[in-house]
């Protein structure tokens, strides 16, 4: 049964409310007399007014009333800010519970550490204004809208006794990622998962508009809610001057109505008795945007309207009238009755605070690295392919991939997940349901026994890029280890996702508290240059562009070329912590190039000769340098190498494969990045260098501007032609082919192109043989589809025509 408060539990509830509105406010515009105990003046006022207080309040109220039922409860609880411009309000109650003065030992509880407290606020070399990494118990800013529950969701996977209330802004439930959201709890197991508490704030307006979600009937937002598969409980008031107080009251009650269920699906599904999928409980609270704050400011409604959202008093440090309304303001919450003398909390406040890690700003879940454990995994040398020699066998990259990442589930039953828009088997990698199923909770057809469907399960499937990753990154920022399959085009959907995550790495890693967390992997296949069949929509390899901006601490792109090198790669990103991981591999039937050994060394030399393809003299600098970066440019690169070699044996060619694309970065620009040294010893500082690159070729541009010979480099890369035609037909179409290259080489090098008239024009021709047959026959032609490597001079040989002959 619902408890009712005691006057003593109000008080405190009230107390603590009103405290942390107090620090909210004083946050946003005060830089001195943070108790008010002299009168406000402009001095006192900061410069630059920066912040946002509308859904500060509300963002207060619910983190008061969870304290008073972690206490009663003794709940495991982290809190999950959506409205992420309520960061003042995240600081306030860490402060207020002592969080965060044990972390900064400078902010502490006295006037000074008030002033400080707020002085730092939005201020030049201080705190952002979002719930940001420097923020106790966040793993969520906010920054962009719309993941709140993704992260929460992900947070709750595999942690069973955890409860993540998840404040949701109604201008956020806007987004499409939070829309879809909602579809999380059917992928929820009742009996080894924790539990999500969405909280939908509705403060009926945005930065300059109503919400939609505010402005429908609440019948419909009810059917909205049932219809997610939830159970909605209403909680309104704060309006038309009503007491805070009976809110309070009103709160109370239904959080607890709301606990009893939770409780009570928990323990039904703990003891087998739980039929079906439970109708979570969700809260809608509904106040006044800006609660407590003035009701207007020159003539204008300010308090329950669009202008409460940011900064009300926008001039409250150059008008008197603003000056005086903000002191009534601050005034309004009777700090005299809320700090001692010192300047600390009142014991009546601090009551209310959990203890120890039961506070929601001190959970160790919240920083995820206390209980990130390393992942125990297979030695992948054991899932080596054969190669008796380059090019001699041939695999599917991403399969064997797919049957190490099954042991590796194996292993790790409670901490490894992998997350993916319903591609898992598409990208080659289902033979880890021979050991796991898909998490699932809908309704199950019998039809569904095929498709490992399963209430537990380690492979998280939902066609949507956004849930994917957010998940992904909840459950990595609370300790655990996972990676995110994708076709290559469609990951362009979380670019801005990808932003966020990597601006929070890359702050928390210079936060001595914030434990390193697992790495965030991306798997990404069904790449650009194999995407044949679907077409031009499905051809975009611009994530790599993307991922490059970020901080070169935080970003590492690798382009393994074979099932050895990939599984090498995978090894060194499930052990790396506090990166990014762009890992893009081919999941189509092609040529393994290395031995496992072979892999291994390669890989962490990141980039490398392959001595076995040129024809480079030691002792002598070759004549043109062949490069490479991607699978399919590795096999076209390989094979104008075999050309070369049998129509021009005396030309000295060196073949270059760069694996770790960083490398060709200065390294000033990277800590990857090869030296100038290392860099000229590979591709020479004279000699004409053809690169085949995976992507853009600009890329390789942007990378190597700053090398010596950077004006001999000749990309070639995607450059948007892309249809549904065959494999080889794509890469002639981008200039990548074979015999591209082979002319590319005869232009640039010196003396060949007058030498090798005719053996050009064969290149040329080879190439609208290649394209006729393709409209004759709708394949390959022979020559290309049935290529294997050689290196025996005269192994393979054109004729006149241009034609192969053994």
């Amino acid at each position: 049964m619902p408890n009712t408060l005691s006057p003593e539990a109000l008080d405190r509830l009230d107390a603590w409310w009103r405290a942390a509105n107090y620090l909210s406010v004083g946050q946003i515009y005060l830089l001195g007399n943070p108790l008010l105990r002299v009168p406000l003046t402009r001095e006192h006022i900061k410069p630059r007014l920066l912040g946002h207080w509308g859904t500060t309040p509300g963002l207060n109220f619910v983190y008061a009333h969870l304290n008073r039922a972690i206490q009663e409860r003794d709940l495991n609880t982290i809190f999950v800010a959506g409205p992420g411009h309520g960061g003042p309000g995240v600081v306030a109650s860490s402060y207020l519970d002592g969080t965060y003065s044990e972390i900064y030992s400078a902010i502490d509880r006295s006037e000074d550490g008030l002033r400080r407290l707020f002085r730092q606020f939005s201020f030049p070399g201080g705190i952002p204004s979002h719930a940001a990494p420097e923020t106790p118990g966040s793993i969520h800013e906010g920054g962009e809208l719309g993941y709140a529950l993704s992260h929460a969701y992900g947070a709750a996977f595999d942690n069973p006794d955890l409860l993540v209330a998840a404040v949701v802004g109604d201008g956020e439930a806007e987004t499409g990622p939070l829309a879809t959201a909602w579809h999380s709890n059917k992928f929820l197991n009742p009996v080894t998962d924790g539990v999500v508490l969405p909280i939908l704030h509705l403060n009926g307006y945005k930065i300059a508009n109503p919400t939609v979600l505010a402005r429908i009937p609440e019948s419909e937002l009810f059917d909205l809610m049932r219809g997610y598969g939830h159970t909605p409980y209403l909680v309104s008031g704060g309006f038309d001057g009503e007491d805070p107080r009976a809110v309070h009251e009103r709160m109370a009650e239904t959080l607890d109505t709301i606990l009893d269920q939770i409780d009570g699906i928990k323990r039904a599904a703990a003891a087998g008795e739980l039929e079906g999928r439970p109708a979570w409980p969700m809260l809608i609270l509904r106040t006044p945007k800006g609660w407590t704050g003035p009701k207007e400011v020159d003539g204008h409604p300010t308090e329950n309207n669009w202008r409460s959202h940011q900064v009300p008093l926008s001039d409250a440090r150059d008008t008197e009238a603003h000056t005086a309304v903000l002191a009534d303001w601050l005034a309004s919450y009777r700090p005299e009755e809320l700090f001692d003398e010192s300047g600390a909390p009142i014991a009546l406040i601090t009551a209310l605070a959990p203890l120890g890690e039961r506070r929601m700003s001190a959970n160790p879940v919240a920083n995820g690295g206390l209980l990130r454990r390393d992942l125990r995994l297979p030695d992948f040398r054991e899932y080596a392919v054969e190669v008796p020699a380059p090019g001699a066998t041939v695999a599917e990259a991403t399969r064997v991939l797919g049957g190490w990442l099954r042991d590796v589930m194996v292993a790790n039953p409670t901490d490894f997940r992998l997350f993916g828009p319903d591609e898992t088997a598409s990208n080659r990698l289902q033979d880890v349901f021979e050991v796991t199923d898909k998490q699932w909770n809908a309704e199950f057809w019998p039809i569904d026994d095929d498709n490992h469907l399963a209430t537990s399960g380690r492979v998280m499937e939902m066609l949507s890029e956004h849930q994917c990753q957010g998940w992904l990154e909840g459950y990595l920022l609370t300790g655990r280890h996972g990676l995110l399959t994708s076709y290559e085009a469609f990951i362009h959907i979380v670019d801005s996702m990808f932003n966020q995550h990597a601006k929070w790495l890359k702050t928390s890693r210079r936060i001595p508290w914030r434990r390193p967390v697992a790495s965030l992997n991306y798997l990404l296949s069904s790449h650009v240059w194999r995407q044949d069949h679907n077409g031009a929509s499905h051809q975009d390899p611009g994530f790599i562009d993307h991922v490059v901006n970020k901080k070169a601490d935080v970003v590492r792109v690798y382009l393994p070329f074979d099932a050895n090198t990939l599984l090498s790669t995978y090894d060194h990103c499930l052990r790396s912590v506090d990166y990014v991981n762009v890992v893009v591999a081919g999941k189509q039937p092609a040529p393994n190039w290395l031995t496992m050994p072979e892999a291994i060394e390669h890989c962490t030399r990141g980039i490398g000769i392959f001595g076995w393809a040129g024809t480079e003299v030691v002792g002598e600098e070759p004549d043109v340098v062949l490069g490479c970066a991607g699978d399919v440019p590795t096999l076209e690169v390989l094979a104008a190498a075999s050309i070369l070699r049998n129509r021009i044996p005396s030309l000295k060619v060196r073949v270059v494969n760069v694996v770790d694309l960083m490398r060709l970065q200065s390294e000033g620009e990277h800590p990857h990045g090869l030296n100038d040294r290392e860099y000229d010893a590979l591709f020479t500082t004279d000699k004409p260098v053809i690169f085949a690159y995976h992507g853009y070729p600009w890329l390789i541009h942007r990378l190597t501007y700053r090398r010596v010979g950077h004006d001999n480099l000749h990309v070639r890369g995607y450059k948007e032609e892309g249809t549904t035609t065959t494999p080889f037909d794509m890469v002639m179409l981008n200039d990548l082919d074979r015999y591209h290259l082979v002319m590319d080489v005869l232009d640039r090098v010196p003396g060949l192109a007058a030498k090798q008239g005719a053996f050009r024009q064969e290149m040329q021709d080879a190439r609208l043989r290649a394209r006729e047959y393709t409209r004759e026959h709708g394949e390959d032609i022979p020559e290309v589809a049935e290529w294997a490597w050689s290196g025996s001079p005269g192994a393979i040989r054109l004729d006149s025509t241009g034609g192969d002959n053994e």
